[in-house]
């Protein structure tokens, strides 16, 4: 049964291979934080089926290192249609974009090679503020448009070349729901997110592998129109992976989800017994793939992540008999 993360933070990584102090500010969720051989460094250490590249475009927010040189999002810096004039992305039909992900591709050995990116809106979202982007919902529409169709404009043109380096799985990381529902209706989502994802799945020729956070329960039906791959992480107490399993797994991959909370703050034993009960329940018929319930955080214990890793090699083997 396979066992991938489709991000490991650097300085989580610092920690369990004794490189040296966590980073902090210099920490960028937006540009890729290893070499090809401390990926799969990492990934043999802690038994992972992945290695993952990251290039995503970048967003116009404040950013502070919190502690163990954890990157938070302050607030939006577009306030206005006039703040457009700030947004530069990088060229996307220049080919010294891509340099850096085909030679990560191309070396990968053992290892499925993840291209982990965004398709835009919650780069939108988060250069805008939630309070900026729900208030133009109503009274600026246009700014919402205007910006989301430049991240799209631009991941249209990535997503087609990334598809093309040797990479195995396309990853998008859009977040778009609170734990309990999801940032916006349905409707909006229909008629302002799902056209522009459309757009970009005519370029993604490798299996698609959506990341939200929360509850995107009133999405899938959705997103699988578009025609995802797979959903991570079903996170902990915002979904029932256990449900979606049952209702979906026959169109969709299940990857997910071993709660972060109790990676940073449980026992090795407790972490045990959730990977047993996740195997036990979620693997039998395959189109399941175990990860945590978000990604390996800054904040997440070593020795829990160990034994995570050690219990998928205990109990993840077909046939399912626990």
């Amino acid at each position: 049964m396979p066992y991938c993360e489709e991000y490991v933070s650097r300085p989580f990584a610092e920690r369990l291979m004794g490189w040296g102090s966590p980073l902090n500010e210099s920490v960028d969720l937006e540009g890729n934080e290893y070499t090809v051989e401390e990926a799969k460094a990492v990934s043999r250490r802690l038994k992972l089926d992945n290695i993952t590249f990251l290039l995503r475009a970048p967003v116009y927010a404040e950013k502070h290192a919190g502690q163990d040189g954890i990157l938070y999002y302050g607030a939006g810096l577009i306030r206005s249609i006039a703040d457009l004039d700030r947004v530069h992305l990088p060229d996307p039909l220049d080919d010294r974009l891509y340099e850096s992900a085909e030679a990560f591709a191309a070396r990968k050995d053992e290892f499925s090679a993840w291209f982990n990116t965004r398709i835009g809106i919650f780069s939108t979202m988060l250069s805008l503020g939630l309070e900026g982007f729900s208030l133009a919902l109503y009274d600026d529409l246009p700014l919402i448009e205007r910006l989301l169709d430049t991240y799209t404009d631009w991941i249209e043109i990535v997503a087609d070349r990334a598809c093309r380096l040797g990479f195995d799985v396309f990853v998008s990381t859009d977040d778009f729901a609170f734990k309990t529902a999801p940032f916006f209706s349905p409707a909006v989502f229909r008629e302002l997110v799902l056209p522009r994802y459309r757009r970009v799945a005519k370029k993604i020729t490798l299996p698609w592998l959506l990341h939200s956070d929360g509850n995107i329960s009133p999405f899938l039906d959705d997103l699988l129109s578009v025609g995802i791959a797979g959903a991570h992480p079903m996170e902990p107490g915002a979904m029932d992976i256990r449900a979606v399993k049952r209702d979906y797994g026959d169109r969709l991959c299940v990857v997910g989800n071993v709660d972060i909370n109790l990676l940073s703050l449980g026992t090795e034993e407790a972490v045990d017994a959730e990977v047993r009960g996740l195997i036990r329940d979620v693997a039998p018929g395959g189109g399941y793939i175990l990860s945590s319930g978000n990604s390996l955080t800054g904040y997440c214990l070593a020795q829990n992540v160990v034994a995570m890793s050690e219990a998928v090699q205990r109990y993840g083997r077909y046939p399912i008999a626990l």
